[in-house]
């Protein structure tokens, strides 16, 4: 075992579990358990809120996976990553003021709480805890089987024994902390995960011999390598830009980054995390793609793209710094898979068992519920991890896809258009969802677009067609209760 490489993991544990004890007794001396524990009690500044949304956006998919798959694709594919760069900004500008105020107006501490206010239905409240377990299970997993790969290629322990020790370490600091426990870790996480990428960045620069050298060595390998189409040039201008649809325009729809876009202080915090969240997503979504092409003159023939992060930085840096660097991609994994657990975890506490459950429960039985959810969620997820798949950031990308295709339009068309309601909002969850396994299962890339394109449009279709045909059924039932 590299001890110098562990060495710096280690410590980067230990703050981590330090800010998770600190905010679990900030947790005890609030009034409102649910809205400390799911909201961190509302009271995130700008510079917080960009690093936790830029953390919990910025995945093993980011750190792990992407560069895999630029290391195989070549520029084509840091080209297409860097649609995503705009994506903190377009969140914050779509759901920003309106979201938060009527988030607050309707006392809602999870997105969930929003639609069902907006919606007043019961079957609008199911389908979304629904879709949040089973498409957020997909990506729990995703980030679980990253840490344990991570783990495994520093240590070489067994993947059991890496997912175990991945599994505990972030089971613990989420369960006592709760959600600011998770926005805190998320913001030295953030910092780690910046610092990472530009120190990894110009050591593989060094090593490569500067930055024409590679690019002439990508050329000798294959031209097709510095094009913006691919390796084989299965990167068309449509796919491409119907990919922006997934880590873009689509992101307002993913439950775990609306769900920050509630939970600021005040504007002044909002704008600033606009400009922090674009500048910070941006260089590292650039940086580390380009780590993943670069790495390829230097350590060539890299059959498992999960590996080449951890591999290059073994390679390029000194023990002790890679151990630094390679906290970065823990971090982004941790950031978001806690993220992700306290979700969950939320949907099925205050969304399933204190609205249709037991609505009187006592606020000891609610603490004891989401404690032992929490954990039951986490041990779940470990046992799905354990048959892991060779690339994780497809895994990643079809719960993506899926949130995507269940929440946008019941989110985006329920603050800014009066006239949609909940038969609209049910219909439009059901076709995307339904219509995006379909295609997903049977008809990939429809088209030469990425499958999560068609059910956003037959949804949206749905929504607003659905919504315009039962307005007087709505009438007639609001006519009925007045």
């Amino acid at each position: 075992m590299n001890w110098q490489v562990i060495t710096p993991l280690i410590i980067f544990l230990v703050l981590i579990f330090i800010v998770g004890f600190w905010a679990s007794k900030q947790m005890n001396k609030s009034n409102s358990f649910l809205q400390e524990y799911f909201l961190g009690g509302r009271e995130l500044g700008g510079f917080i809120l960009a690093m936790t949304m830029m953390a919990t956006y910025g995945s093993a998919s980011s750190f792990i996976g992407g560069p895999g798959v630029a290391y195989t694709q070549g520029l084509g594919w840091v080209l297409l990553a860097m649609s995503q760069v705009v994506t903190g900004y377009f969140v914050l500008m779509v759901l920003g003021k309106k979201f938060a105020i009527t988030a607050r107006k309707y006392q809602a501490i999870t997105l969930i709480d929003f639609l069902k206010e907006r919606y007043k239905s019961k079957w609008v409240v199911l389908l979304s805890a629904f879709s949040i377990i089973i498409f957020l299970f997909s990506a729990m997993a995703a980030q679980w089987v990253g840490g344990a790969r991570l783990i495994e290629s520093l240590t070489g322990l067994s993947y059991s024994s890496a997912l175990f020790i991945f599994a505990i370490s972030v089971m613990v600091y989420v369960i006592i902390g709760g959600f600011r426990a998770v926005a805190l870790t998320d913001a030295v996480q953030g910092v780690i995960m910046f610092i990472g990428t530009l120190i990894l960045l110009v050591a593989v620069i060094i090593a490569g011999g500067g930055i024409p050298n590679i690019i002439n060595d990508l050329i000798a390998e294959n031209p097709n390598l510095i094009s913006p189409y691919g390796f084989d040039r299965g990167l068309t201008p449509l796919y491409v830009s119907s990919f922006w649809v997934l880590v873009g325009v689509g992101v307002v729809g993913l439950p775990q980054v609306t769900v920050r876009a509630m939970s600021y202080k005040n504007s002044k915090a909002m704008h600033r995390a606009i400009i922090i969240g674009t500048i910070v997503v941006g260089f590292i979504m650039l940086g580390m793609h380009l780590i993943g092409v670069f790495a390829r003159p230097i350590l060539p023939g890299i059959e498992v793209g999960d590996k080449v992060m951890p591999l290059i930085a073994l390679e390029v840096l000194p023990p002790w710094l890679a151990g630094v660097v390679l906290a970065a991609p823990m971090a982004a994994i941790m950031s978001t898979v806690d993220s992700l657990l306290l979700l969950v975890s939320s949907a099925v506490v205050k969304d399933v068992y204190i609205n249709y459950i037991k609505p009187d429960a006592e606020e000891n039985t609610i603490k004891k519920m989401s404690f032992g959810v929490t954990t039951i969620l986490g041990i779940l997820v470990f046992l799905m991890a354990l048959s892991p798949p060779d690339l994780i950031i497809w895994l990643n990308l079809f719960s993506f896809g899926g949130l995507e295709a269940a929440f946008i339009w019941p989110v985006v068309l329920g603050l800014y258009w009066g006239k949609g309601n909940k038969f609209g909002a049910i219909s439009s969850m059901v076709i995307g969802i339904g219509s995006y396994i379909i295609f997903h299962l049977y008809y990939p890339n429809l088209f030469g677009m990425h499958t999560v394109v068609l059910p956003v449009i037959l949804s949206l279709i749905s929504f607003i067609i659905v919504s315009i045909l039962t307005s007087n059924k709505i009438k007639e039932e609001a006519d009925l209760q007045y």
